[in-house]
């Protein structure tokens, strides 16, 4: 698939986690924003059986040249990657970036994508795993973890976002545990063919980390002003 090998050669991600623990936290990197998409509704993540989301990880592929199913073959199915700059998740103290006040952190271990064409549809299938990691500060407990899955247009005018679709994920922590897995299968993410539809060459899906959104939906919203009372009327001499 023309332009995958170009996409492939950014992708970084060679640092283990305990690396990745220290040098985040001391660096205070953070995910800044997801293409500056307005972020769309929070949903909680749905259970799935660990069979069916097993099966889909053997089976299917991040980035292997891959045909849409019902589809003619010269439409390919885009391929995954994790979003540079949203690839791990820092939770600590709030204003604190020094490394023994770090809790948790996450990263991503394996994504994989399945897509099927209907009606001048396509409809894709993307799934995330990943663990949360126990930091100097952190322990047991239950940590969420904020998922955006963006599909875009690349091209050398620009990005152009797609679709987008922002999920949290809770991840339970228990007391003998160093870490957390979680796991995640975006069943239904629908748009579109583009014309001609060789311009999917040009689609990426972008996986990372939102904070920023999670932190936006969690603010309550702002409280209405009350009206102002209307003035008595004169009364006339």
């Amino acid at each position: 698939m023309p332009g995958t090998s170009q996409r492939t050669k950014r992708r970084g991600r060679g640092m283990n986690a305990a690396t990745l623990l220290l040098a985040l936290a001391a660096s205070g990197c953070s995910s800044s924003g997801f293409f500056g998409t307005q972020s769309t509704p929070q949903s909680n993540a749905a259970p799935a059986s660990s069979s069916g989301i097993s099966n889909f990880f053997s089976s299917s592929s991040a980035r292997a040249p891959q045909t849409a199913a019902g589809a003619q073959p010269d439409v390919n199915c885009p391929p995954v990657e994790i979003r540079r700059g949203a690839s791990t998740l820092p939770i600590g103290t709030t204003g604190d970036k020094s490394a023994m006040t770090l809790k948790y952190q996450g990263e991503f271990t394996r994504e994989a994508r399945e897509c099927s064409v209907t009606g001048g549809a396509m409809t894709m299938r993307v799934g995330v795993q990943g663990r949360v990691v126990v930091g100097p500060a952190g322990g047991p407990g239950q940590v969420d973890v904020p998922l955006r899955i963006a599909v875009v247009q690349e091209t050398p005018g620009g990005t152009r976002p797609i679709v987008t679709k922002f999920v949290v994920v809770p991840v339970v922590i228990g007391a003998n545990d160093g870490s957390g897995l979680f796991s995640h299968v975006e069943e239904a993410i629908s748009f579109p063919l583009p014309t001609p539809t060789s311009q999917l060459d040009d689609y990426i899906v972008y996986v990372g980390f939102d904070p920023q959104a999670a932190e936006t939906q969690a603010k309550p919203p702002p409280k209405a002003r009350p009206r102002p009372k209307p003035k008595p009327a004169a009364s006339a001499n």
